[in-house]
């Protein structure tokens, strides 16, 4: 009996304070400093049936989906990896969304620049963008930036974004954004992808000026010296699977979201660098980074990169990293044209002992692709060691004429300096086939693979 009183006891006061609760949360409903007019919440009921699925997670929350919604983001850089960065970012809720691009759509783009397709081919890759992004959520506002990023703009356009997103190929880029972005106070998001390795880092954050012990490194911290010219390969010479972009460009995505939805005062995580490798046991590797570097020309307190120099001019990025491409290092004389090199090779037989030989410098997966006939694969990449090695080479081109060809007639110039200095005067002559196949393509044979 007695325990049966007490459960009525319970129950009774049970319902007092379910009673208790519905008054306040109706009276809070009713009060007009407690509700917007005609917004009883945060968010609009189509806000919640899109973002419902992330909103239930502690680690983004209302708060988290009020910052997404509020964040400026931008993207430089709508290729490989802005597609799949952008993509994310607009289906999260990011309020607006900026990208910057000068280029337009190839077909060549197409097997991994999935925000582009096959009826916007030449459209600004921008607004081809900003058609697939709007299809996926017209409620983000999309800001399109026709052109490239450079040093006179940069500061303008960064100024109205409040995170940064480097979806770009190539150095000169790189560390003009993360220049603006340390000028500007903006974390910097910077991923790269080649082949099928991949690498990404969350730079300059937290954003703080320049000399502030606390601030996070720069791109010119981790990398204080650009690589040599001659090493950077692009997709377009040195290939790229469609997956391994997008997996970065996803991840950069969701490293932006990692920093729009965290607190305000929330702890930076430690810098690093994320290595990916598709083909590696396993995928993933991370490099703790140095904090910044105290002689850095960018982010020190004795820092060289300012806003004067940026804007007008003075910061020369292109001689900075040494830019050669396209290579022009031949005189005329060393170089034949791709209708010459038809004839030349018409009027010998390939079994004569003083025939021309062709130098096919590409790497053998090119070379296994197309050829010309009887052309000898001799890569480029290794080539000098390989000459050091394996003697013979030259010694059988010795007292011949002997002409180089390569995909775009850049490397095939460099292999020509090359094998003129190892053994000079040992050949009859030795030429580039200037432009290369793509040369041969538009002069000569029109269904030449076009790559």
């Amino acid at each position: 009996l007695a325990h049966a009183e007490e459960a009525q006891h319970r129950a009774q006061d049970a319902g007092k304070l379910e009673t208790d609760w519905q008054q306040e949360i109706l009276g809070a409903l009713n009060n007009p400093q407690h509700q917007q007019p005609n917004q009883r919440f945060a968010l609009s009921n189509a806000d919640f049936k899109r973002y419902g699925r992330q909103l239930i997670m502690p680690q983004v929350g209302l708060q988290g989906q009020l910052r997404l919604k509020a964040a400026r983001v931008l993207i430089v850089g709508a290729g490989g990896l802005g597609c799949p960065a952008s993509a994310y970012l607009a289906g999260a809720g990011v309020g607006t969304l900026g990208l910057v691009d000068g280029d337009t759509v190839e077909e060549s783009n197409l097997h991994r620049q999935i925000a582009h397709s096959t009826d916007r081919v030449d459209m600004f890759k921008v607004d081809s963008a900003v058609a697939y992004l709007r299809a996926l959520n017209p409620n983000v506002n999309y800001v399109p930036h026709r052109a490239h990023l450079t040093p006179s703009t940069a500061l303008d356009i960064f100024d109205n974004y409040d995170f940064v997103l480097d979806c770009t190929d190539h150095p000169t880029s790189r560390y003009l954004i993360s220049d603006a972005c340390v000028l500007s106070g903006k974390p910097l998001v910077s991923a790269s992808a080649l082949r099928t390795e991949g690498q990404l880092t969350v730079l300059n954050n937290p954003p703080r000026a320049p000399g502030a012990p606390d601030g996070g490194p720069c791109y010119r911290c981790v990398f204080p010296r650009p690589p040599p010219a001659e090493s950077v390969v692009s997709c377009g010479e040195g290939g790229i699977l469609g997956p391994v972009v997008g997996v970065m460009g996803i991840l950069q995505a969701l490293e932006a979201i990692k920093l729009i939805t965290s607190p305000p005062n929330a702890a930076a995580a430690p810098p690093a660098l994320l290595l990916f490798s598709a083909y590696s046991i396993p995928q993933f590797r991370n490099v703790k980074l140095r904090s910044r570097r105290l002689d850095c020309a960018s982010c020190s307190a004795n820092h060289t990169v300012t806003e004067s120099s940026l804007t007008s001019g003075s910061m020369d990025y292109v001689a900075f990293c040494g830019v050669t491409n396209p290579v022009n290092i031949l005189p005329p004389s060393s170089r034949i044209s791709a209708a010459d090199l038809v004839s030349t090779l018409a009027s010998a037989s390939p079994h004569d002992d003083d025939a021309p030989i062709v130098l096919d410098v590409r790497d053998q997966t090119q070379f296994e692709l197309c050829s010309l006939p009887n052309s000898i694969n001799l890569p480029y990449q290794g080539l000098q060691t390989r000459l050091r090695e394996d003697t013979q080479i030259l010694e059988d081109l010795k007292g011949r004429d002997v002409l180089v060809v390569c995909k775009l007639g850049n490397d095939s110039q460099l292999a020509v300096q090359m094998l003129e200095t190892m053994s000079p005067g040992s050949m009859k002559s030795i030429k580039d086939v200037q432009g290369g196949f793509r040369a041969w393509r538009n002069e000569v044979d029109p269904e030449w693979p076009d790559y």
